[in-house]
């Protein structure tokens, strides 16, 4: 059967690029964005070469419920689900913080934060009920920017900490898990390309011993 991949994340560079490395190895891959609420300075891919081999699904990252239904219709589409590529590349928002809406605060834990948490229990279930599977955790490293003059982003560095802290621990236990977790960050910007096609290799590679570990990307060289 055709090695199915789901990848699961923000709308951004780095999300279109694990994606072009994924039509490189199926003739069709499962997508599920979460829009970003504000506009992206990134460069996107067009249309034509974004969609190629994409089935698109639809997800509410703060529903449980939309959680489990995202892994039922991407197995249903997909027949199995070998990888699953989750992107954590969120939006910044640069304001003071007298400035912050509280609706869209709570919007954004709910889409940016907790949504992972219900994302990855269901990959959980579903990897360990296969006995295989993978489960890779992408995110760059993000900083905060601003200074005096300027405002510094204020929910970016902070949801990329959680989905940070949420793969190390699921790290440190992956031993105990029949399928393999693998953590993947770089502090290199405007690399994405390169990046996907460097953590694509170490999926491709399916070495038990490269699970349970942060793989960490650099243009000069890489550690493992």
């Amino acid at each position: 059967m055709t090695r199915g991949i789901l990848i699961a994340g923000n709308e951004s560079s780095l999300f279109s690029a694990a994606a072009a490395e994924a039509v490189k190895r199926v003739e069709q891959y499962a997508a599920a964005p979460i829009p970003s609420p504000f506009p992206r300075p990134e460069a996107v891919q067009p249309a034509a070469e974004q969609d190629k081999g994409k089935l698109p699904l639809q997800w509410s990252p703060g529903s449980p419920i939309s959680a489990r239904t995202l892994m039922v219709a991407a197995e249903n589409r997909l027949g199995q689900i070998n990888d699953a590529i989750l992107v954590c590349s969120p939006p910044a928002m640069y304001r003071p913080a007298e400035a912050l809406v509280p609706g869209e605060i709570e919007n954004l834990v709910n889409d940016q934060i907790k949504g992972w948490f219900f994302l990855v229990r269901e990959l959980a279930l579903y990897f360990r009920s296969r006995q295989s599977g993978s489960l890779a955790l992408v995110v760059p490293e993000i900083l905060a920017g601003g200074g005096k003059d300027a405002p510094a982003d204020l929910f970016g560095p902070s949801a990329a900490a959680s989905f940070r802290a949420m793969a190390q621990g699921l790290l440190a236990t992956s031993s105990n898990e029949p399928f393999q977790i693998l953590g993947f960050s770089s502090a290199e910007s405007g690399t994405e390309a390169d990046f996907a096609a460097w953590f694509f290799k170490v999926l491709d590679e399916g070495n038990r011993k490269n699970s349970g570990r942060w793989h960490k990307y650099s243009k000069i060289g890489f550690f493992r």
